[in-house]
């Protein structure tokens, strides 16, 4: 290992020996007071941010070309890593409440975002697929974390088994794609079809290694396991996996995509349009009939995963794809905020019984809560995508690169499925304010800044987005 290998991966390899340290430091903290496993993990998802941001001037390889330090990667590991913090504020007090605090908790959801940010630098396929399986295999424990609770072991288990499934296309994607160009380095993939080297082999294989990204990132048809891991799961790990997941996994969709495979945008555009149109469509509709808060923001994510597709779908096209990308990064941190804002919100409405999740549970709240019912109302605007909130620029940004890609019809389904979207949502506006009934919230520091914090952010940065949007498009850019 040379000093640049080292420095290029040095936030992810301080967050792996943090991670491991304090699977040993907790040992030595004794049951009942396992909140200083969660401090110590939030300062080392500190330390990684910081790092992350001090190399800000930065860009190269390192490992032979297997991974990559740039713009992109500094942009989504910062944003991983704000993840990860914003994952252990809601998990504080959260575990305690609901009986399920242990320490392996904080190290376990270490290790899964250094897994994302593995994936965000990722530069080779090989390499690919360990991050994918590093950012995985803790999650499938987390959705599991509440045993011996019966719906948290399913949520845990059907995410195991489908999961695995999934990573088997992606490895058998690999496979056919070094068998096509005899490389599994995205730079020799990008050389071997610009050669004419490849051919349908190469596409199957891109095809395969679709599906597996498909599943991580929860697009239609590859979305069955959302929903029911979303509600078994417990809520603090739900909100860090809606939003961490979809990061890394349209990262690497980007790198993979939008570099390895860009000679085959003919045979995939039209396939990335249907699955986005889908996803939206599926999404949006099946969320009507629910009357859980989690699934209903399980299908939510479903539908915003078909939304930040949009970004991809215009990948042939070398003028508009950074533009397009860059608009899909900024609407990942409009989701991101917005995202563990409404988790919030569910948690601490949440009862240790496992009640207080049905929206009838969100009667009164305006009357009662006023602060927590604004908060959520700001969540449930910008998810719909309506001003003033973040959700609406985002949106914004999206619809006007796909136009400017030429795709009026996938515009014109994602304008359609947002009216869908604001039923659904507003719905949960209207039993806060205008129904009668007595909810119960529960009041925690970490709890409470996450959420206010949150709602402050997703109006405050509507307001004045440029600046974000400059930052997305330097990172993006840097990439073509």
């Amino acid at each position: 290992m040379t000093q640049a290998d080292l420095y290029t991966l040095l936030p992810l390899i301080v967050l792996v020996i943090w991670a491991c340290a304090l699977l040993l430091v907790d040992l030595l903290i004794p049951r009942g007071r396992k909140g200083i496993t969660a401090f110590l993990a939030a300062l080392g998802l500190a330390l990684t941010l910081g790092l992350t941001l001090a190399q800000v001037s930065a860009a190269g390889t390192a490992f032979q070309g297997m991974v990559v330090l740039d713009g992109f990667a500094r942009f989504v590991n910062a944003l991983l890593a704000l993840t990860g913090l914003l994952g252990v504020g809601l998990a504080y007090g959260y575990v305690r409440r609901m009986g399920i605090e242990r320490g392996e908790y904080y190290t376990l959801l270490l290790f899964s975002v250094a897994g994302m940010m593995l994936m965000a630098q990722a530069a080779d396929l090989i390499v690919v697929f360990l991050a994918l399986e590093l950012l995985s295999i803790p999650l499938y424990i987390l959705a599991a974390f509440a045993r011996p609770k019966e719906t948290s072991e399913e949520a845990g288990l059907k995410y195991f088994l489908l999961g695995a499934f999934a990573t088997g296309f992606v490895v058998y994607g690999i496979a056919l794609t070094f068998g096509a160009t005899g490389t599994t380095s995205l730079s020799g993939i990008i050389a071997a079809a610009s050669n004419g080297d490849a051919g349908l082999l190469l596409t199957i294989g891109a095809a395969l290694i679709l599906v597996g990204f498909g599943f991580k990132v929860a697009v239609v048809p590859f979305h069955m396991w959302t929903p029911d891991v979303y509600q078994g799961a417990p809520s603090a790990v739900t909100a860090f996996m809606a939003a961490g997941a979809k990061i890394a996994g349209f990262a690497a969709l980007l790198r993979v995509f939008g570099l390895a495979f860009s000679s085959l945008s003919a045979d995939l555009t039209a396939i990335l349009w249907t699955l986005s149109a889908l996803t939206m469509i599926v999404g949006n509709i099946l969320a009507i009939a629910q009357t859980n808060i989690k699934r209903l923001l399980a299908y939510s994510s479903i539908a915003h995963a078909g939304y930040i597709l949009m970004a991809f779908v215009p990948f042939g096209n070398a003028e508009v794809l950074p533009v397009s990308v860059a608009a899909g990064v900024f609407y990942l941190v409009a989701y991101t905020l917005t995202n563990f804002g409404a988790w919030a919100v569910v948690i601490a409405l949440e009862k240790a019984e496992g009640r207080g999740l049905d929206l009838d549970d969100y009667a009164g709240l305006g009357r009662k809560y006023p602060a927590l019912a604004a908060a959520m109302t700001v969540f449930m605007l910008s998810l719909t995508g309506v001003p003033p909130t973040l959700g609406l620029v985002g949106k914004f940004y999206l619809f006007r690169a796909v136009i400017a890609g030429g795709f009026y019809g996938l515009a014109v389904i994602g304008v359609l499925t947002s009216l869908i979207s604001a039923y659904y949502y507003l719905r949960v506006v209207v039993i806060m304010y205008m129904r009668e009934g007595e909810p119960e919230r529960v009041s925690e520091p970490w709890l409470n800044l996450t959420w206010a914090a949150s709602a402050l952010a997703v109006v405050l940065i509507s307001l004045v987005p440029a600046p974000l949007f400059a930052w997305a498009s330097q990172a993006v850019f840097a990439l073509f």
